[in-house]
């Protein structure tokens, strides 16, 4: 045998080379199967398993905030929608005498708050607490139907004869009208501030007509009655003329109602001026020159000063949750239609 090494191939790569050494080293120095990519793999493997671990618990966080955000924003919504301010109201700890507050707001008509059953319900329940040492009713109101409001005047009078011994008073916001006048010329006395606006002793019935519009359009009115007058005022049919005055003759028989209920209620307080019944409206400070208002003053005053019992507890009746979440949720409704098409109707 020939003493000489085996050289390398001439062609080969000097770091082929080196790298095939190495290698022979490398089996040389550890023989046996290597143990590098099992504990390699089992670290990779590990090290994921811990990344969805705490991608999971992440989530699992952010959905329990995320539910306790929401709860919050449902208890928000909730008091907002259905609390129900208890204003002035101090029953739960008011022991003595003290003033029923009872709310006239907006137009006196029937199923709403300015309504005969509401005002009616809440003067008795004024009447009937035996701390009640006088009655304000808080009136701010530019009237409406002349049956509402005579419900409520004669039902005061019958209460004040039934309790004699406890007063009642009106007191004018921003505006005691018509319907709300006819309210509170059934209470003992009146009081306004000097900027409210008080009167408007009259009765009204308005429309509109449409008969040019329909003669220049070419439109013809077919309009079938059982009875002469069942048709009357309509507006789509020339006006007759013993129609009007029947009409009229109806709302003079509903403005004498009203002068009287006026005149009987102020009796010798009001002033002579021709044109107290005339539908006109005044100031407070106007009115009470003319003998419609006793005196210039707020609630708190006519309770503090006039009645003599500082603590007011509120009887006014209030709609239930469910027709004020009605009413804020058609309010919300209309609202956001009104923002979205403002464009659009401008």
């Amino acid at each position: 045998m020939s003493d000489e090494q085996p050289k390398p191939p001439q062609n080969q790569d000097p770091w082929t080379q080196g790298a095939a050494r190495s290698e022979s080293a490398s089996a040389a120095e550890e023989p046996g199967p290597k143990k590098e990519a099992p504990v390699q793999e089992n670290w990779e493997r590990d090290l994921v398993n811990r990344l969805a671990f705490a991608t999971i618990n992440e989530q699992r966080r952010s959905r329990r905030w995320n539910i306790f955000f929401k709860f919050l924003l449902f208890a928000y919504l909730f008091a907002l929608l259905f609390y129900i301010p208890i204003g002035l109201d101090t029953t739960a700890i008011v022991r003595g005498k003290h003033t029923a507050l009872i709310e006239v707001p907006g137009v006196i008509a029937e199923n709403t708050q300015a309504g005969a059953d509401s005002i009616v319900t809440a003067l008795r329940d004024a009447f009937d607490d035996k701390n009640t040492a006088g009655i304000i009713l808080r009136i701010n109101s530019p009237g409406g139907s002349p049956v509402q409001a005579g419900y409520v005047y004669d039902e005061i009078n019958r209460l004040k004869a039934l309790n004699p011994d406890v007063p009642v008073y009106a007191v004018v916001t921003d505006i005691c009208a018509s319907g709300g006048y006819y309210i509170a010329a059934a209470a003992d006395e009146i009081y306004a501030d000097k900027a409210s606006i008080v009167g408007s002793i009259g009765v009204i019935m308005n429309g509109f007509g449409f008969v040019g519009s329909m003669e220049k359009l070419g439109i013809e009115r077919r309009l079938l009655t059982a009875g002469e007058s069942k048709g009357m005022l309509d507006p789509f049919s020339p006006v007759k003329e013993d129609e009007v005055r029947h009409i009229k003759g109806m709302l003079e028989d509903i403005h004498q109602q009203f002068i009287d209920a006026v005149k009987k209620g102020r009796g010798e307080r009001l002033g002579d001026s021709p044109d107290l019944y005339t539908g006109l409206i005044w100031t407070g400070e106007q009115a009470l020159e003319l003998g419609l208002v006793d005196g210039l003053g707020s609630t708190g005053y006519v309770a503090r000063e006039i009645i003599g019992a500082e603590d007011i507890v509120d009887f006014t009746i209030h709609p239930d949750y469910w027709q004020r979440f009605a009413d804020r949720i058609g309010m919300t409704l209309s609202n956001t239609l009104l923002t979205r098409f403002s464009g659009t109707l401008q």
